[in-house]
């Protein structure tokens, strides 16, 4: 079975940085699209960041600039660095991923239990 595990959330000040990571694991299984969504108190989720497993990226335009997402494929792992942090960017933060699952028809969509990121002004 996959999952999705993600770490490096906490509690920040205004203008400080944080870095997510997420990490893949389980059995007979790789890896497409992967990405960071969030969702605020009274929200709905949204994206915030995606990457491609040949390095294409696309953000969010409230997070252009301050925050950039990477992978490392043979480790299985996606990160999110955020700078100059908001107190806008509190949030949940979920790790999300396209995994083709070995003997499955069709590739399927996977998150993590999200880290809770937290901006104090």
């Amino acid at each position: 079975q996959v999952q999705l595990v993600e770490s490096g959330g906490g509690l920040v000040q205004t203008g400080g940085s944080l870095r997510l990571s997420c990490a893949a694991s389980g059995s007979d299984f790789s890896i497409g699209a992967m990405g960071w969504y969030r969702q605020a108190p009274g929200k709905q989720r949204e994206l915030v960041a995606t990457a491609t497993s040949g390095g294409s990226t696309n953000y969010a335009d409230s997070v252009k600039g301050r925050f950039t997402i990477s992978r490392d494929n043979a480790k299985k792992m996606v990160y999110l660095r955020m700078n100059s942090l908001k107190p806008e960017d509190t949030a949940v933060y979920y790790c999300n991923s396209v995994i083709f699952v070995l003997g499955s028809l069709r590739p399927q969509g996977y998150w993590g239990q999200g880290t809770q990121v937290t901006v104090s002004s």
